[in-house]
């Protein structure tokens, strides 16, 4: 018999709110409070400061010894509120001294495939790295200071007021890393074919910590995951080379005639007006350059102002190319610095990549307010400083490369110049949050190689891309909230699922419009500062009018997977009360389905001949004439009446014969997201309907829903297009359908390095 639909308002909210409740319970008390400094609207507050530090250095780079010498003269401007009895610097080469912290807690299997070079990095690593300090004082007068690990503290013979300023003076040598080697984020590498050497320096000079309205000092110990959390300030770097070296750094060449040729000053600025890469130092100059050593030395000096930090590299090998970019009224070099052992890749793309990085970025956050923006080859390490960044890949020794070679390298590049906006420029705490660096910018790594090139391969971005992962083993999950030094999975958890995430919100959940307004206004509000996580957070709820407190706890807070499943569907339609049009209908639903209210899964199944009932009549009930749960005549024909009123204003809607499909969503994995449905019609056509995430708010479990349509539906889809990162696409279809599985086949990788 065909089913009326009755629709009732049922009040059963109370009931089920308790056990969903959580996933929507706003994150309040995970976050601080707001406070003069930092607003709960996630923006700077009136009382808003941070600390100032200007370096002036004169470096030596001793290319027969492979060592740096340096002498620094520290200014230091305490624009806090506190009085200051003592001041932490960072030592992060001591992260490679005999004896480090990192080596004694370092874990580790022996594997039968490990090549010999492991062995020799892992267990038998007799290098005698470190910071070697032989000197500081304090306002020119001898300090007293202490060593602790990758962290050295000065004690003041007197506190440093709020408002005053402090000179420290800082003599130190240290050994340079094989990095070429043993690799490390920083390092030389050896070319014994002519006996020449390539450098990529930093974290070449004691550092100072930050010291923030958040957490004070920032102190932990560098153990080579957890990056570098630094103050901004003004740096006046003399770096002393071999003569015939040529040299990139942060910040502005001044002395440009003392060190290059009137030809090489030409190409430069010639290069400052090209729409195309321009070379400084042609690859044949290069080789010319390599053949024999000069022994003479020359000192380049670059100056820059508001930058976290400082990098170099310099080597008689380096080709140098450059192109202009225009920023308004200003051009920003974009240049690479690269051997010829990088070619022709390198000349190619290096460069074109910075530019095109440079340009989408901007778009995104703001214009590039930096001079120069450098990529520099080198091949051990993937590595990003203000304004130069060291990126690997290297062509065969022929020249040829690989698809996965090529789009690697482009990928890194991209990657290491955005570092420039996240942390270079909106200068988060890399040591505590590794994702608030490497996270948003990964995603914006992606956007940008969307710009590069349709279907590129992308590594990370794309919701299927993280599946493997959040399906993973909860026991080596982390929270992506989680300390850097502490992560298991690191790049999964740091870059991967952060990135995956931005991209669904702005996909999927906000829309581009109000995610982009509202990255933007988060990028502006907190270039040249230090933002928290709660500043994000805040912030792009603030700029775009959208509560995703569900969000930042499903994905920064929790482990928890995206695992949504139809588990029933049910069709009805309204009985007509035209036995006529009933009859055919039954007729067309006993004929092709089997039960007017159905389960799609079960469409190919048989009428039943004979239900349980009917092979046992004798159970069969019988009722007294007056049924207390029955109508009386008088409220039948009174029922009738209505029913014929009705049918006498809305049998033209009731004949258009609507199908109310009743579906049931399981949520298995836990998190909660939007449900996106495709409904496949009987006519071949398809319509895709968006429920926002807040249908999970009473129940985070389980959720029933009623869709309309006018068509017959032969098929439900979750997630079409695959872009909230459901772990299992099978119950994602109703009725079920199986799907092609994959599998890998071995490829040796020999030659495709």
């Amino acid at each position: 018999m065909k089913k009326i639909l009755i629709l009732l308002v049922c009040f059963t909210a109370q009931v089920i709110a308790q056990k969903g409740a959580d996933a929507f319970k706003q994150i309040d008390e995970l976050l601080p409070n707001n406070t003069i400094e930092r607003t709960t609207g996630g923006k700077p507050g009136k009382g808003y400061w941070q600390q100032k530090a200007d370096y002036k250095m004169q470096i030596v780079l001793n290319d027969e010894k492979q060592q740096i010498n340096g002498q620094e003269k520290i200014t230091y401007y305490n624009n806090s509120p506190d009085d200051l009895e003592y001041l932490w610097l960072q030592l992060d080469q001591n992260v490679r001294a005999q004896g480090s912290l990192s080596k004694r807690t370092r874990t580790g299997k022996i594997r039968d495939n490990y090549e010999i070079t492991r062995f020799q990095k892992e267990y038998h690593d007799s290098f005698e790295g470190g910071f070697n300090v032989e000197k500081v004082l304090v306002d020119g007068k001898k300090g007293t200071y202490t060593i602790n690990e990758t962290m050295l503290r000065i004690d003041l013979e007197k506190p440093l007021k709020s408002g005053d300023k402090i000179c420290l003076d800082i003599d130190w040598w240290y050994n340079i890393n094989d990095g070429g080697k043993f690799g490390g984020r920083s390092g030389y590498e050896y070319f014994p074919e002519e006996d020449n050497y390539m450098y990529h320096i930093a974290q070449f000079f004691p550092r100072m910590c930050v010291y923030s309205d958040t957490y004070g000092w920032q102190n932990k110990q560098f153990l080579g995951r957890g990056e570098f959390t630094l103050t901004f300030g003004d740096y006046d770097v003399d770096i002393t080379v071999p003569a015939d070296h040529i040299v990139g750094a942060t910040g502005e060449l001044a002395n440009m005639k003392d060190v290059l040729t009137k030809e090489q000053i030409d190409r430069f600025k010639k290069a400052q007006q090209s729409d195309e890469p321009i070379m400084i130092v042609t690859e044949a100059e290069a080789v010319e350059n390599e053949k024999e050593k000069d022994t003479s030395t020359k000192t380049w000096n670059f100056k820059t102002k508001n930058v976290r930090d400082f990098a170099f590299c310099s080597s008689r090998k380096f080709i140098w190319d450059g192109q202009g970019v225009s920023f308004g009224d200003r051009t920003v070099m974009a240049m690479s610095y690269y051997p010829k052992e990088g070619n022709p890749l390198w000349e190619k793309y290096s460069t074109r990549a910075i530019v095109h990085t440079l340009n989408v970025y901007s778009k995104y956050t703001f214009d590039y307010p930096y001079p120069t923006a450098i990529s520099t080859h080198a091949n051990f390490t993937g590595m990003e400083y203000p304004m130069i960044c060291f990126n690997f890949g290297r062509p065969r020794p022929d020249g040829s490369y690989s698809e996965r070679l090529k789009y690697g390298m482009i990928g890194v590049i991209i990657h290491e110049i955005g570092h420039n906006y996240f942390p270079m420029i909106v200068n988060s705490d890399e040591r505590q949050w590794t994702w608030m660096d490497e996270g948003l910018n990964t995603f914006l790594q992606y956007l940008t190689q969307c710009e590069w090139e349709r279907d590129y391969p992308h590594r990370r971005g794309p919701a299927e891309n993280i599946v493997d992962y959040m399906k993973g083993d909860k026991r080596y999950i982390v929270p992506i909230m989680t300390n850097s030094e502490s992560i298991y999975q690191f790049g999964n958890n740091a870059y991967g699922k952060p990135a995956t995430a931005l991209n669904i919100l702005r996909e999927t959940i906000m829309g581009r419009e109000l995610f982009d307004h509202a990255f933007k206004t988060y990028s502006n509000r907190w270039k040249f500062k230090h933002p928290t996580p709660a500043d994000f957070f805040r912030t792009m709820e603030d700029a775009s009018g959208v509560d995703l407190d569900w969000f930042w706890r499903g994905w920064f807070y929790g482990i928890n997977h995206v695992d949504i499943a139809i588990s029933t569907v049910d069709e009805y339609q309204i009985n007509t009360q035209n036995a006529d049009i009933e009859l055919v209908r039954k007729k067309i639903k006993l004929d092709g389905r089997g039960s007017n209210k159905y389960d799609i899964m079960n469409n190919d199944q048989k009428l039943v001949e004979q239900t349980f009932m009917e092979q046992l009549p004798q159970l069969r009930d019988k009722y007294n004439d007056r049924d207390p749960l029955r109508e009386t005549k008088k409220e039948s024909d009174k029922r009738v009446k209505i029913r014929n009123d009705y049918n006498e204003v809305d049998i033209a809607f009731v004949e258009k014969g609507y199908r109310y499909y009743e579906m049931t969503f399981e949520n298995i994995g836990g998190l909660v997201m939007p449900i996106i449905v495709e409904m496949t019609f009987a006519n071949g056509e398809k319509e895709v309907i968006y429920v926002p995430v807040e249908v999970w708010r009473y129940n985070s479990d389980k959720i029933t829903k009623v869709f309309v349509s006018e068509k017959e539906v032969v098929q439900f889809k979750l997630d079409p297009y695959r872009e909230t990162a459901d772990v299992d696409p099978i119950n994602n279809y109703y009725p079920r359908k199986l799907l092609p599985n994959t599998f890998d086949v071995y490829r040796s990788k020999q030659g495709d390095q």
